[in-house]
């Protein structure tokens, strides 16, 4: 009890010094439960979406899940038989077929998509009586012809639309146009997809090419009968009529809730990652905290020790209120955890993602694991201090405040450090040495945190030679005063070690991730330049539908128009062993529009009748030589012999490994109608014509929005954007980390301005100005934040290299550093020290020298 009075005294009594550390806790733990609350009220979104939109029972054609988006683009479906089939089945309500198709974009009279902007599908399909359990048609009514159709309320309000408007559905079978005569309501949230609605003779003539098919059948159970027993009666009824996927509503639910759970799990995992991170920049400042609150009450503590406190008792005092602490910041953690989580919502709205507040989901084990995560972790971050505080004598209480260092802790604490940097470097080294980009990668983690680590353990000895030449080059011009500002700085190198390495941590990251991702650019850039003959890519996020193929093809300008297809095919080499990875069927210009590398024959022979070409590793790993025969089981077509006609390099980031064919070779083996479209088309304007051709080409394709047309320029802007907009998110959840440091710089400058004030009312009365004072702060913060920049840089800049040496195995052979990144984060550093030093450079100037020269 007297342990825990003495706590709660010291903590309320130094509350203030405790704040910044409370902070740091609360942000890491509302990080941690902001990504679980999000996480978990997206599911339940997707979760109440699911169930009421499942019939009892649902009957579909059986698919590997690999095949779940059909080749050809139109998708599996069922005769009107089965329907039929199944409405004898024993406790059946009743029966109604389904048309459903995600291959679909909507376009209105000026040829804007109508679909989501954040990823969320087009759905077409037709209207039952099944779609009532999870929507009201709120305004018009159902479509009942072939001109007319209906939209979510959702997509009306997003894009304006209104009764009598005319929408253009492009699909895989082709164009159709109608009117829209309903609006429907989603009852639940809908996250984003677009929806829209026809008659049922409608959807199967237009989305699946012909009549009397379903892609699904919907079965409805009498009453009294459970959907497990339905189940059972209609795959007894259907057995021997063909293979089908019979699902109860909860299996059907459960499918799909496991496919978004995959997606929403590396969203999860991802920001979790990142809130660690926070966590362990944090502890730098919870250790700085407690050291120099212990230090700042070495005396307190001896008289403790001196008056019959065990050093188990002091221990537990000082742990105690590192528990109030984290218990402190994880309560108001976990609230404001609530917060970032609807604030997420928002912005996920704003990007046309809907999530409702009235989803919000908090279970129980949430604030469970913020509490416990912000609380073992203050407080094992405060053990160190705690059993430093233990070892305090009785004697310590006649000397002035401040514990003495342990000379034999600190070398042995440089030699481990040198120790696990060296053994970093080493794994770095192998990492780079390596031949295979899988293997090196886990011995880059490993080389990444032992580095990381080792630089925390011998931050300080690398922080007296590092400070004293950042202050030669920057701090020597300010005189005395920066010479003052340097010897604090170099006072208590542990402190400033703790202190920088919490900063070295975010922008050791920022500076890896730069170095790759500027890496990726140019090495991608420099393919295309070496590689890519054609002048025009088009491609989209869905494979091109052969009316915009046919719309492409007769664009004026063009020399030549190029098919480029991807096909599910097993291949069985010499060797006897098969390989299900595809093939790719291309027409022969192919050859000019991507210019591969060949180790053995002529690619253009590849695209001669029943050839083909194979990959350099293939060739290696099964024997192949320019000859041989392999053997090809195309999916949902014949088996071909091709003759490899030529063996392609592998050392390339485009189309690495791919298998050639051509065109005609495909079209002799596979039926007309599972022949898939094209994936992507590959253009070559008429010589001196490429401006004609390109603006003609977009004006061709412009009916089509789903399709982005980019000449050379275009793809290597997009490329670089792409990459670009990674690197800032990223950037962005690195942002917290780097806060966390910041405040650490704040929460030692603070402290140490309380612990020097007897010192800095001694230089105040021999002459020191206030303005001087303030200064020498500043300089001492901008030396401490640019000690941590230097070897979070220097330390990231080296990771990025190492990365790079892996994806170069992959084809992305340069290696670039963003030097005015990197420069820029140096620089931005400096600007981060001052921001630190304002309010502690501030309270230390309005200090009554008087009352400052007084204090013990």
């Amino acid at each position: 009890m007297t342990v825990l009075k003495t706590s709660l005294r010291n903590f309320f009594a130094h509350k203030g010094r405790m704040a910044l550390s409370a902070v740091a806790v609360l942000l890491s733990v509302a990080f941690v439960c902001g990504t679980l609350v999000f996480t978990d009220t997206m599911n339940t979104t997707f979760d109440k979406l699911f169930a009421v939109t499942a019939s009892d029972v649902t009957v579909s054609p059986k698919v590997a899940k690999s095949d779940e988006t059909p080749q050809s683009g139109v998708p599996e479906s069922l005769p009107a038989s089965v329907l039929d089939k199944a409405r004898q089945a024993e406790g059946v309500k009743s029966v109604e077929g389904g048309v459903s198709s995600m291959n679909v974009t909507v376009v209105d009279s000026d040829n804007e998509n109508m679909g989501s902007s954040t990823g969320a599908p087009t759905i077409a399909g037709n209207w039952t009586s099944n779609d009532l359990r999870s929507m009201d048609i709120t305004s018009g009514h159902a479509p009942r012809g072939p001109t007319e159709m209906m939209v979510d309320a959702d997509t009306a309000d997003k894009h304006h639309l209104k009764l009598g408007d005319e929408l253009r559905t492009i699909a895989q079978t082709g164009d159709f146009r109608a009117r829209i005569v309903g609006i429907a309501t989603f009852k639940v949230t809908n996250p984003g997809a677009a929806v829209v609605y026809f008659d049922t003779a409608t959807a199967q003539r237009e989305l699946l090419g012909t009549t009397g098919r379903f892609t699904n059948i919907n079965v409805t159970a009498a009453s009294g009968v459970s959907d497990e027993q339905l189940k059972q009666n209609v795959t007894r009824t259907l057995s021997g009529a063909g293979s089908f996927k019979v699902q109860t509503a909860k299996e059907n639910a459960d499918e799909n809730r496991q496919d978004v759970g995959q997606f929403m799990n590396v969203i999860k995992y991802a920001m979790l990652g990142f809130a660690g991170i926070a966590f362990l920049v944090g502890i730098f400042l919870i250790i700085n905290t407690f050291s120099m609150l212990v230090a700042q009450r070495t005396r307190e503590i001896g008289l403790m020790r001196a008056i019959g406190s065990s050093r188990r008792q002091v221990n537990r005092s000082v742990l105690v209120e590192a528990l109030l602490l984290g218990v402190l910041g994880s309560v108001l953690g976990v609230g404001a955890g609530v917060g970032i989580a609807i604030g997420l919502m928002k912005v996920m709205g704003s990007m046309g993602m809907d999530l409702s507040t009235r989803d919000l989901t908090v279970k129980a084990t949430t604030p469970v694991a913020g509490l416990v995560l912000g609380v073992v972790v203050t407080v094992l971050a405060a053990y160190l201090p705690a059993r430093r505080a233990g070892k305090v004598s009785p004697m310590a209480a006649l000397r002035d405040a401040g514990t003495p260092a342990d000379g034999k802790a600190g070398r042995v604490r440089a030699l481990i450090g040198l120790v696990l940097t060296g053994a970093g470097g080493a794994a770095l080294y192998a990492a780079a040495s390596a031949d295979k980009a899988s293997d090196g990668s886990l011995v880059l983690g490993v080389g990444v945190v032992l580095t990381l680590i080792g630089f925390v353990v011998i931050g300080p000895l690398l922080a007296g030679g590092v400070v004293r030449v950042i202050s030669a080059v920057l701090l020597r011009a300010f005189g005395p005063v920066g010479r003052m500002a340097e010897r604090n700085a170099l006072r208590n190198p542990r402190r400033t070690g703790a202190t920088g390495a919490a900063l070295m941590i975010g922008l050791a990251l920022v500076a890896c991730l730069s170095v790759v991702g500027s890496s990726m650019v140019a090495s991608a850039t420099g393919e295309l330049d070496k590689s890519v003959g054609a002048d025009f890519i088009v491609q989209g996020n869905q494979r091109i539908v052969p009316q915009a193929e046919k719309a492409m093809q007769h664009s004026p300008h063009l020399a030549h128009v190029t098919r480029y297809k991807m096909l599910d095919a097993t291949l069985t080499s010499p060797d006897g062993k098969a390989d299900d990875t595809g093939i790719t069927a291309a027409d022969p210009s192919y050859a000019d529009d991507l210019r591969r590398t060949t180790t053995q024959g002529t690619l253009s022979a590849a695209y001669g009748d029943d050839a083909m070409s194979v990959g350099s590793d293939y060739a290696k790993k099964h024997g192949v030589h320019v000859g041989d025969t392999i053997t090809v089981a195309f999916k949902g077509g014949r088996t071909a012999k091709l003759k490899v006609a030529a063996i392609t390099s592998d050392d390339t980031a485009l189309d690495q490994g791919a298998r050639y064919m051509s065109i005609a070779t495909m079209e002799k083996y596979v039926p007309k109608d599972r022949i898939p479209p094209n994936q992507i088309m590959f253009a070559k304007a008429e010589k001196g014509q490429e401006k004609q051709a390109y603006a003609a080409l977009k004006q061709s394709m412009k009916p089509y929005p789903q399709y982005q047309v980019r000449d050379q320029t275009d793809y290597k802007k997009e490329l670089k954007d792409q990459v670009g907009q990674l690197l800032n998110m990223v950037y962005g959840l690195l942002a917290l980390a780097i806060i966390v440091a910041v405040l650490g710089v704040v929460n030692t400058l603070a402290l140490s301005v309380v612990e020097r004030t007897r010192e800095i009312g001694l230089l105040r009365a021999i002459g020191l100005s206030r303005r001087q004072l303030r200064r020498m702060i500043r300089l001492e913060s901008v030396v401490i934040a640019l000690f941590g920049a230097l070897l979070g840089l220097g330390l990231g800049m080296g990771w990025g290299a190492t990365a790079q040496k892996l994806l170069a195995l992959e084809g992305l052979n340069v290696l670039q550093i963003p030097w005015g990144t990197i420069t820029g984060v140096f620089i931005a550093s400096a600007f981060v020290g001052l921001f630190a030093a304002l309010i502690p450079a501030f309270r230390a100037g309005r200090m009554n020298v008087l009352n400052a020269i007084a204090t013990e």
